[in-house]
C-alpha cells in the first residue's frame, strides 16, 4: 500500500485567488511533463478518504465543502504547508479495509 500525504483545507481558501494553488499545481505539472516525470500529485474535491472512521476528528476540524492536496512525495507536502499555513497535514495508507483509494473519485 502506497503512502499519500496531504493537505487539507476548505475547497473555498484552496481555490481562492488569494492562495494561488491553482498556479502552483500548474506549474509542478509543467516542470514534471518537462522531465517526463510520472504525476504524483492530485487535488481533490470532498476527498472520501475524510469518510473514512479514523478521519472523524480530521474531519470535524476542516470547513465543509473540503478539498485536498494528496501527494506520495512528502516533502513537497511540508513545502505546500508551509506555503499555505492554514491548512491540515497528515498522512495515511490507503487502500485499506476502511480507507478508500484516494485517487478513486479521479477516475470518474
Amino acid at each position: 500500500m502506497p503512502t499519500y500525504h496531504y493537505i487539507l483545507a476548505s475547497e473555498k481558501f484552496l481555490t481562492s485567488d488569494d492562495e494561488n494553488l491553482h498556479e502552483v499545481l500548474k506549474e509542478r505539472e509543467r516542470d514534471y511533463r518537462e522531465k517526463n516525470k510520472p504525476i504524483d500529485f492530485w487535488f481533490i474535491r470532498q476527498p472520501a478518504f475524510l469518510e473514512a472512521p479514523e478521519f472523524k476528528e480530521i474531519k470535524a476540524k476542516c470547513p465543509q465543502p473540503a478539498a485536498a492536496v494528496v501527494s506520495l512525495n512528502e516533502q513537497w507536502i511540508t513545502f505546500l504547508k508551509l506555503r499555505l499555513e492554514y491548512v491540515i497535514k497528515g498522512q495515511f495508507e490507503a487502500p485499506s479495509p476502511t480507507i478508500p483509494d484516494p485517487l478513486a473519485s479521479l477516475a470518474k
